[in-house]
């Protein structure tokens, strides 16, 4: 039971976030390395097998003896996914008023597990990881920070390609954590099953409860899978601050619904005249 990588993986990003407080990294200095070693931007962590990076890995499900795993519930968003997909359902660029509340989220998710003063509750971490094109690095800069203050670690990556992508950082820093942890729970913020859904589907069968949280027009790989909890966002008590400008057909009136064009008539004839003249 192998987590693949990628099929455009070139190099093996390194993962985000820190560890969570219950994990400690080991005093002693790896072996091989010197002060000039470059810093991981993921605190070492003790695993039972080396993942092997080319093939794949398999999530552990041996605790220690002298130190038992701790229990993890871990959210990963996929920023880049999000905001396209819902550009797509709303049909307009996103603004403030339409963009998710991540304190609202971060809200729903602690909730999800457990009472911190209860012996059942587990620890928990979110990411956010996201693209930065050189030219929107001053513009992002407030939301970044935002989110760190709402308690969510971010990856951000340099984006100077357009194919550029931040998936494999995303599932380096799963593999990471359900190596280091018994991971109880996982919520992945993306729609993008072509990347995520056989390495998500491979966790749940280890005993993961994954749950893939995104728009339900966009994300028929979950929707569909016996494996996978789906969940709309619009579905988190208080994402959004209105209700957003779309008519999802999992909730569709009995009497049926209008769905205006996303693109007037005159636009699309114009588009498909000019790509035939190319």
């Amino acid at each position: 039971m192998a987590f693949p990588a990628i099929a455009r993986r070139s190099r093996r990003a390194t993962s985000p976030a820190g560890p969570p407080s219950r994990v400690t990294a080991p005093a002693d200095r790896p072996s091989g390395t010197t002060d000039d070693t470059p810093t991981r931007h993921t605190a070492e962590v003790t695993v039972t097998e080396s993942p092997d990076v080319e093939s794949g890995w398999e999530p552990s499900t041996e605790a220690s003896p002298a130190r038992p795993r701790p229990s993890l519930d871990l959210l990963v968003w996929d920023a880049p996914n999000i905001d396209m997909t819902l550009a797509t359902v709303i049909g307009a660029r996103p603004t403030a008023a339409s963009r998710p509340r991540f304190d609202a989220i971060a809200s729903w998710f602690v909730n999800g597990a457990g009472d911190p003063a209860g012996s059942g509750s587990d620890d928990v971490e979110a990411c956010v990881f996201a693209n930065v094109p050189p030219q929107h690095v001053t513009t992002l800069r407030g939301w970044v920070e935002a989110l760190r203050s709402f308690g969510y670690s971010v990856f951000a990556r340099p984006k100077s390609r357009p194919d550029d992508d931040i998936d494999q950082s995303m599932l380096d820093h799963i593999e990471v954590r359900a190596a280091s942890h018994d991971l109880r729970r996982l919520v992945v913020f993306s729609g993008d099953g072509r990347n995520f859904a056989e390495p998500l589907e491979t966790l749940a069968r280890s005993g993961t409860e994954v749950v893939v949280v995104a728009f339900s027009e966009v994300a028929g790989y979950a929707l569909s899978s016996d494996l996978l909890r789906f969940v709309d966002i619009e579905d988190v008590p208080g994402a959004f601050a209105a209700p957003l400008d779309r008519v999802r057909l999992d909730s569709l009136p009995v009497d049926g619904a209008w769905l205006r064009p996303t693109k007037s008539l005159r636009e699309a004839a114009a588009a498909f005249v000019a790509k035939r003249s190319t």
